[in-house]
Order: C-alpha cells, then structure tokens, then sequence
C-alpha cells in the first residue's frame, strides 16, 4: 500500500528533538471509520484501552517514514513494533495522531478541535457523567440507609 498525497511534517519528541514523517490522506472507507471512531475510543475507559491503540494502529497505517537513500520506499508504520521504534515516546505518537487528524480532515482550524468535535465531546462528557452518577447511587451512604430501613 502507498500512502495517498503524501505531506511531511516534522514532530517534537519528548527529549526536544525532532524526526520527520510522511503522512497521507486516508481513503474513504478507513477515513470514516478512523474519524468517527477515533474520539470516541480515547476517551478514558481503563478496561477498554485496547480499542483506542486499535484506532491508533489503523491511524499509523496511514503514516510513514522515509528511509535513507535516494531509492528506498518509505516505511509504513503499520506494526506496533514499527510504531514504538519510529514514535519512540508517547508524547511522539500523541503529536503524530493529532498530525494526521489534522491532515486528514478539513473541519479541525489552525489545531483546535471543530464544533463537531467540540459537540461529540460534550455528548460524551454527558454520557460519562450519567453513567457516573448512575454507579455511585448505589455506594452512597444515602441510597443504603434508605435500602437497608
């Protein structure tokens, strides 16, 4: 697979140095899939980590980095191995997401989340809150003196 308008971008590491990659465009079907799944998959959910580094993984197949050489085809950072030697850090892979968020949708302005992805979050915090609130009835002093009388 070759990466789709491929762009290069240049990110910070964690220790303050810099290493380039190429990203490209994703194709429609893998791009709806990792833009409506993406937000949902990070938002912190301890027994559920393993969704959110699937959608990074689908992410990363879409980034690259070009090897030394004037012939060398780029290398597609499609395994976790490839990933953790070529990201290194996860501040790395986090600006490596948010690059190819960027990249790959119109609707993100000059790197701050749009109005869709600003009203998804609302709806999520929403949802988190409910569910909350709903698990903590039961375990409040209130709720069992009320149980238990």
């Amino acid at each position: 697979m070759e990466l789709i308008n491929p762009k290069e971008v240049e990110v910070t590491r964690q220790d303050g140095s810099t290493a380039t990659y190429l990203i490209g465009k994703y194709p429609a079907i893998a791009g709806r899939e990792i833009v409506t799944q993406y937000p949902v998959n990070n938002i912190p959910k301890l027994s559920e980590y393993h969704a959110s580094e699937e959608v990074m993984l689908k992410l990363m197949q879409f980034v690259a980095i070009q090897p030394a050489g004037e012939d060398a085809q780029p290398i597609i950072l499609r395994t976790r191995a490839l990933v953790d030697n070529h990201a290194g850090d996860w501040e790395t892979l986090a600006r490596l997401e948010w690059a190819s968020l960027e990249y790959n949708c119109s609707f993100f302005g000059k790197g701050s989340p749009s109005d869709i992805f600003q009203e998804w979050s609302q709806k999520i915090i929403q949802s988190i809150v409910q569910t909350l609130t709903a698990s903590l009835r039961p375990s409040s002093p209130a709720a069992r003196q009320r149980s238990g009388s």
